[in-house]
């Protein structure tokens, strides 16, 4: 375990036993605390909230581990468990303030609280709403980013489905489709419950601070803000899972279509082939010399042939199948898009 202690506003970060913590909380001063129990911390430890002198029937929770989304406000005191990008995972903070401490607590290495600590002496927060509020804007800044990053990849997916059309961007499509389902089922129950400590019950005391109420306004139009853009990444996801539905269902048609060029083609091959291969006494005795073959023969499946081509080359779409490479390297809509259609 990994107890940090910074000093404010000095921000002085030093290190110090678990045991140490509720003198230093109990202390005049704010100060910041981070505790790290450990990726490997045994789930039947000592309870944080006693340790740390706190009252263990209301925060018995504090630090457990796979503690779901939660908020909490008791005694001029707020703690909760708040959802954090790290990576390529989302891992859940538990977060504990007061008008003179912050509280960190979390299960192995954070991004974010590193680089929150790191901030620490420019940003010099006065007190531990202030520093909350930083905390609480860093996460959802690292949510905005990972939202942008996966939009811009479904972008360069889109791309790549139009030029290579290779099944590599179906991988990378399905990979940003599970990232912004995950995204999605993190920041939804944390925006609820944003909405419902921070606006509805607390917005509705009237001994908060002025400034206070301002931290909340912002924070609840942000809270807003990512869960917008977070949508947005799942409606473009979908709608790249369209695209490239639409241009697979497209080639398949292209194969059918000739594929059944190449059947109106050999169909009266075949036909010829078994009905002179038929023993009848009429074709066995009177269908025998090579003028009649070449008449029979080959001139009925000269003609089934030509008129199979008449047919195709200007009663169906050929010449759309034939120009669709043309227009597909020059990037242009199809025929059918702009209102042409083969009339003649």
């Amino acid at each position: 375990m990994i107890v940090s202690v910074v000093s404010m506003p000095e921000g002085v970060v030093t290190r110090a036993e678990l045991s140490e913590i509720s003198e230093r909380l109990a202390a005049p001063g704010f100060v910041i605390v981070d505790i790290d129990r450990g990726e490997d911390s045994p789930t039947d430890e000592q309870s944080l909230a006693r340790v740390l002198g706190l009252d263990d029937a209301v925060w018995e929770w504090l630090g457990r581990r796979n503690e779901p989304v939660r908020a909490e406000y008791h005694a001029g005191m707020a703690g909760g468990v708040v959802p954090v990008v790290d990576g390529s995972h989302i891992k859940n903070v538990h977060v504990f303030a007061s008008e003179s401490h912050l509280i960190t607590i979390h299960h192995g290495p954070v991004g974010l609280i590193e680089s929150f600590i790191g901030r620490l002496p420019e940003d010099r927060p006065s007190n531990g709403w202030t520093a909350v509020f930083l905390f609480l804007h860093g996460m959802l800044e690292v949510f905005r980013r990972a939202t942008a990053q996966s939009l811009l990849e479904v972008g360069e997916v889109e791309e790549a489905m139009f030029e290579e059309r290779v099944s590599q961007p179906v991988h990378r499509l399905a990979h940003l489709r599970r990232r912004a389902a995950q995204l999605h089922r993190a920041f939804l129950p944390y925006s609820a419950i944003a909405q419902e400590l921070l606006t509805h019950r607390r917005m509705a005391d009237p001994n908060i601070p002025e400034e206070r109420q301002a931290l909340n306004r912002m924070h609840e139009r942000t809270v807003r803000l990512v869960m917008m853009e977070i949508d947005s990444l799942r409606d473009e996801t979908r709608r790249a899972a369209d695209t490239y539905a639409s241009l697979v269902a497209e080639q398949q048609n292209l194969v059918i279509n000739k594929l059944a060029i190449a059947s109106v083609i050999f169909l009266p091959l075949s036909f010829l082939t078994g009905f002179f291969g038929m023993n009848f006494s009429y074709l066995s005795n009177h269908l025998s010399s090579e003028k009649t073959f070449l008449w029979l023969g080959i001139g009925m499946q000269v003609v089934a042939l030509v008129g199979a081509v008449y047919v195709v080359m200007y009663r169906t779409h050929w010449r759309q199948l034939r120009d669709a490479p043309s227009r597909d390297a020059a990037g242009g809509p199809p025929q059918a898009e702009l209102g042409f259609e083969s009339s003649t």
